[in-house]
């Protein structure tokens, strides 16, 4: 069993990131610090709330929703703002179970400090996203920081509110996929749980055989 990091480390200088010292060993005995975090910074996870679809918050996901078999779509060669469709999930398509779950390895992550991070983003298109509901996706999880464009309020209220109303987990802001070598592996996101929350940062990892 090998278990693989999917998480950005949250730090200084990331958007939606500030951490400042609250205690220190000298003047109090022990260290602490404060943390103040974007609801969507980093490696993150959405609610219905995010897009209004309905009122469950981050805290009311349930755990049986954040784990699971998920295939590998590896699409490293896709381009910027590429619109992701169904054709790009591959044998995929044939072989997909409902229940399991998606993860789109695009090598996006390397672009994290860099405005193509947010700006030239691949996105998954609403004919895929219907395609998720339709089979059951459980969870659908990307590198890019959002599913879908968010320079395009349409397209993105689009694309969040299908996926959410459809019940699938929504997960962002992955990293380390190359050292993913399987076809499938156990998806684990485990979110904040912060009441009533829009969304959370996560600790995402896969385990692999």
């Amino acid at each position: 069993m090998k278990i693989i990091d999917l998480t950005l480390t949250y730090k200084n200088g990331m958007r939606g990131v500030d951490i400042s010292p609250s205690k220190t060993i000298d003047n109090d005995g022990w260290n602490a610090t404060t943390l103040s975090l974007y609801s969507h910074a980093g490696t993150h996870m959405d609610a219905p709330l995010h897009f209004d679809v309905n009122k469950e918050g981050i805290d009311q996901t349930p755990l049986e929703n954040c784990i699971g078999k998920a295939w590998i779509i590896d699409i490293r060669d896709c381009q910027e703002k590429q619109l992701l469709n169904i054709q790009d999930l591959g044998k995929v398509v044939e072989n997909f179970q409902k229940g399991e779950s998606l993860i789109f390895k695009t090598g996006w992550s390397k672009y994290v400090d860099l405005p193509e991070y947010r700006n030239a983003l691949p996105r998954i298109s609403a004919d895929l996203a219907y395609w998720c509901v339709d089979k059951g996706v459980k969870m659908l999880a990307v590198e890019p920081p959002s599913v879908a464009d968010v320079l395009n309020m349409d397209e993105l209220t689009e694309v969040h509110t299908i996926l959410l109303k459809g019940g699938i987990t929504i997960i962002e802001g992955l990293t380390n996929l190359e050292s993913i070598k399987n076809e499938f592996v156990e998806l684990y996101a485990i979110p904040l749980k912060i009441h009533h929350g829009d969304g959370a940062p996560a600790r995402v990892f896969a385990i692999t055989d």
